[in-house]
């Protein structure tokens, strides 16, 4: 079937599927289950938003790299996003996906107090990639997440939410289970078994 004009001079996203996390209080060991669950030929590329102190150089890339099979590197301004890749939001920037695959770094106000935000990375995630997206929300206090996963949904993603009784702290989850948008909440040991699930499976 032919491509219309306009839609083959559109930018297109580099890599098939996106996986976009979040993160809050007691996300270090969440992230780390998680990622060391995900094989080193995983098709998507992966954004990772944890809140972390913007006055202490974070040591996530370091740490994160020790306990994943995949690649772990620091997002930075129009770094194109690749398959088999995990990236990390740097401290004290909004981290967004632009619609041509590559990385937006900005300074912009605080979301829910915090930058990087889970909702401005999810929002731009959503409407780049589309029903390509799917979201995780960890453990964490707060909400940040939840306006973001509304996001995820109205363009077609999923969205998964680790579940109570294994989160250390139930706020970011709970926030975005309240949204009434969640596909799957799981236990922890799940997540990555069904993130290698969706991402393999082409409908």
């Amino acid at each position: 079937m032919a491509v219309a004009a306009d839609d083959a001079n559109q930018p297109q996203p580099v890599a098939l599927k996106i996986v976009a996390l979040t993160a809050s209080a007691g996300g270090l060991q969440a992230l780390s289950k998680v990622l060391a669950g995900l094989p080193p030929n995983f098709p998507a590329a992966t954004v990772v938003v944890q809140h972390l102190d913007p006055n202490h150089r974070s040591l996530m890339v370091e740490i994160l790299k020790r306990r994943t099979a995949l690649p772990v590197q620091q997002a930075h301004q129009n770094d194109r996003l690749c398959p088999s890749v995990i990236y990390i939001a740097p401290p004290n920037y909004h981290t967004l996906v632009k619609p041509d695959g590559t990385f937006a770094l900005t300074q912009s106000e605080r979301t829910n107090f915090v930058r990087p935000s889970a909702d401005r990375l999810f929002e731009s995630v959503a409407a780049s990639y589309g029903e390509r997206a799917i979201a995780v929300v960890l453990t964490g206090t707060g909400k940040d997440g939840a306006l973001g996963v509304r996001a995820i949904k109205q363009h077609g993603g999923l969205v998964i939410a680790q579940d109570e009784a294994t989160a250390e702290y139930f706020g970011m989850p709970n926030a975005a289970m309240r949204t009434g948008v969640v596909d799957f909440v799981l236990p922890l040991a799940e997540i990555s078994t069904k993130l290698i699930a969706l991402v393999e499976h082409t409908p």
